[in-house]
């Protein structure tokens, strides 16, 4: 991404007066509303009694995560905002982490997870993860790569609960 392909994709949000409102809520919404559902998820299954499941359903997103984590501190990728030198929609000021993105990384773990209880549950929630990618690119502070390899590393550790 060039700053002219950012300052295009966010020139609707730039423009609008509540353009980059409208994004941070979209934004905090989204974050919020999966990051409520994945601990209701994982206590339906204390309460019906699926306690692998709940193991299974914690310990892999928790090691995953820990892992994507632990590659953004090494690898610290410079953020769009420190790269193109543009302002972004999304109030952020940290320095480096960028790759993976973190936020589409978890919202599709979480997908994964729900897929792993209900498939229709997981679609939906994958269908936000589209939308958080969207909404961290052109709120500049991810690089779609970032986000792209967010949703495939959420995917591909997801995928270990098909062999469990």
């Amino acid at each position: 991404m060039t700053k002219e392909q950012y300052e295009k994709w966010s020139f609707p949000f730039r423009t609008c007066k509540s353009g980059a409102k409208l994004l941070y809520t979209f934004d905090k919404t989204i974050t919020g509303m999966v990051f409520l559902a994945y601990p209701a998820l994982l206590v339906s299954f204390v309460f019906s009694q699926r306690y692998s499941d709940f193991f299974f359903c914690s310990l892999i997103p928790a090691v995953s995560f820990l892992a994507v984590s632990y590659f953004r501190k090494i690898y610290s990728a410079p953020r769009p905002y420190e790269a193109l030198d543009i302002y972004p929609l999304l109030n952020k000021t940290t320095k480096g982490k960028s790759f993976p993105s973190r936020h589409v990384f978890s919202i599709f773990m979480i997908a994964m997870t729900f897929f792993y209880w209900n498939m229709w549950s997981g679609i939906v929630i994958g269908i936000f993860g589209i939308l958080l990618a969207y909404i961290r690119v052109v709120g500049g502070v991810h690089f779609p790569k970032d986000v792209a390899a967010g949703a495939l590393f959420g995917i591909l550790c997801g995928l270990f609960y098909v062999f469990i």
